[in-house]
């Protein structure tokens, strides 16, 4: 992990604002020894288990009923 002088902040804050939204977030430390972190509001990646819903015209008793059946086949 690096931490910045407000000073690196201050002159390359461009670039430092994008390697926060790659690594996820960034460090710096004040003049008076404070250390603060940057974070992007969006995350920099989604997780792959962020999946995206589909709505399908199926019931609870479908569903038990396929779980029933593969149970039943596979056991």
């Amino acid at each position: 992990m690096m931490i910045y002088s407000s000073s690196e902040v201050q002159k390359q804050f461009s670039v430092l604002l994008k390697k926060a939204l790659s690594e996820g977030q960034l460090w710096f430390r004040t003049n008076d020894g404070q250390v603060f972190i940057i974070r992007p509001v969006v995350p920099a990646r989604e997780s792959p288990f962020q999946v995206r819903s589909i709505k399908l015209n199926i019931t609870r008793s479908d569903i038990l009923e396929a779980v029933h059946e593969s149970r039943t086949r596979y056991s």
